[in-house]
C-alpha cells in the first residue's frame, strides 16, 4: 500500500507530513517507556522483519497481490509507541534505498501504514484480551484479529485522503469499494502471518512479547486425581530460549526471507497499484525521486541475474534496516532516564 508521489496533492501530503511528525515526536516519548533492557534490541529485529515480509507478496485475487503492513506485528510484539517507530523506520529505508513510496508522500505513507494500522490494532488487540483468558492461545487469537482489522482501516484512511486531496477524479464510491474490497483480502494474509510470528515468540519467550505482558501460568497439583491450582503466586512462564538465540535467529530468517524467499514471491501489482491502475487513481504519477538508487525496484544496479540481484538488494536492505532501527531504539533506550538494569 506504498502510496507513490502525485497519487495525493502537496497540501494534503504537507498535512499529514506534520500529522506524521507529531506522532513520531509523541512515539518516541513512548517507545521509552515502552523498550526496557532485554527488549529494546528487539525492535530492530522487528523492523528487520518486517522489510522482509513485505518483500514477499502474496497472491489474493485475479492479477492482485498483497504483503505486510506490519503494524499490528509491530505494536504487539514492541509496543504500540515503538511499532509506529518500527514501522516508520522501514517505510523510510524503502522510500529512500529502493524507490518504494513517494518521498513527498512519506508523511502519507507513515499516517497510513505506520499509525493507522498500529493504533488501529493495538486497540483491538487490548479490547480483546480483556474479555479473553490470559493465555498464549487468547494472545494469538487477538493478534490475528487485531491484524485482520488493521488493513482495511488502512484501506479506509487512504480513501478519507484521497477524498481530501486526490490528484485525479474518479467517484469516491469507486475507490472506497474497490480499495476496502481488496484489502479485507490482504488482511487475511497479515492476520495469518502476524498470528504466526506472535504466536512462535510467545511460545519460547512470552516475556518478551509487550502484549504477552502479564501473561502468567499457574502452577497445578494434581489432588485426588484432579488437576488444581496451587496457592500462592503465579510464577512466569519459563523462559527456554536466550535473547541473543532468539536475535540470531530472528535476524537469519529474515535474511532468507529477503536473500531467497523474495524470489518466489507474487509479480502482479499489490491492491493499491492494481485498485490505482483500474479506477485511474495512477495518471499523474510522478516519478520518484530516488528513481536512480543502485537500489531502486529492490534489484542491485549491473547486476544481471534477476535472482541474485533481487537477493541481495534484500539482504542489504534487512542488514541496513537493522542496523537503522537499532541505532533508534539504542538512542530512544539510553534517553530514559532512571530506568532499572533487568537481569536477562
Amino acid at each position: 500500500m506504498h502510496v507513490p508521489d502525485g497519487f495525493i496533492d502537496a497540501p494534503t501530503s504537507a498535512a499529514t507530513a506534520v500529522v506524521a511528525a507529531g506522532a513520531l515526536t509523541v512515539s518516541l516519548r513512548g517507545a521509552r517507556r515502552e523498550l526496557v533492557e532485554r527488549t529494546a534490541p528487539l525492535a530492530g529485529l522487528v523492523a528487520a522483519f518486517i522489510f522482509a515480509v513485505q518483500m514477499l507478496n502474496f497472491p489474493v485475487a485475479a492479477g492482485t497481490s498483497g504483503h505486510l503492513l506490519g503494524g499490528a506485528l509491530a505494536a504487539i510484539l514492541v509496543g504500540p509507541y515503538t511499532g509506529v517507530l518500527c514501522v516508520s523506520v522501514v517505510l523510510l529505508m524503502q522510500g529512500i534505498l529502493f524507490a518504494d513510496g513517494g518521498l513527498t508522500a512519506l508523511g502519507v505513507n507513515i499516517t497510513d501504514m505506520a499509525i493507522v494500522t498500529t493504533v488501529v490494532a493495538y486497540a483491538v488487540f487490548r479490547g480483546l484480551l480483556k474479555v479473553l483468558p490470559r493465555s498464549r492461545r487468547s494472545v494469538t487469537a487477538a493478534a490475528f484479529v487485531a491484524a485482520l482489522l488493521s488493513v482495511p482501516a488502512a484501506a479506509v484512511a487512504f480513501t478519507l485522503l484521497y477524498a481530501v486531496g486526490g490528484t485525479t477524479d474518479v467517484a469516491l464510491g469507486k475507490v472506497a469499494g474497490a480499495m476496502i474490497g481488496v484489502h479485507v483480502l490482504i488482511g487475511v494474509g497479515e492476520a495469518a502471518i502476524t498470528a504466526l510470528t506472535v504466536g512462535a515468540v510467545v511460545a519460547v519467550r512470552p516475556d518478551l512479547v509487550y502484549g504477552a505482558r502479564g501473561l502468567r501460568q499457574g502452577l497445578k497439583l494434581r489432588v485426588n486425581g484432579a488437576l488444581v491450582d496451587a496457592p500462592g503466586p503465579a510464577a512466569p512462564v519459563a523462559a527456554r530460549t536466550s535473547r541473543r538465540t532468539l536475535w540470531i535467529s530472528g535476524l537469519v530468517t529474515s535474511l532468507v526471507l529477503a536473500g531467497f524467499v523474495s524470489f518466489y514471491a507474487s509479480a502482479s501489482p499489490d491492491g493499491l497499484e492494481k485498485v490505482a491502475h483500474d479506477q485511474g487513481i495512477d495518471t499523474k504519477t510522478e516519478e520518484h525521486a530516488s528513481a536512480g538508487s543502485p537500489l531502486a525496484d529492490y534489484g542491485v544496479e549491473d547486476v544481471s541475474d534477476a535472482r541474485l540481484s533481487g537477493g541481495l538488494a534484500g539482504v542489504i536492505g534487512v542488514g541496513t534496516t537493522v542496523v537503522a532501527g537499532s541505532a533508534v531504539f539504542w538512542a530512544v533506550r539510553r534517553r530514559r532516564t532512571g530506568a532499572p538494569a533487568e537481569a536477562r
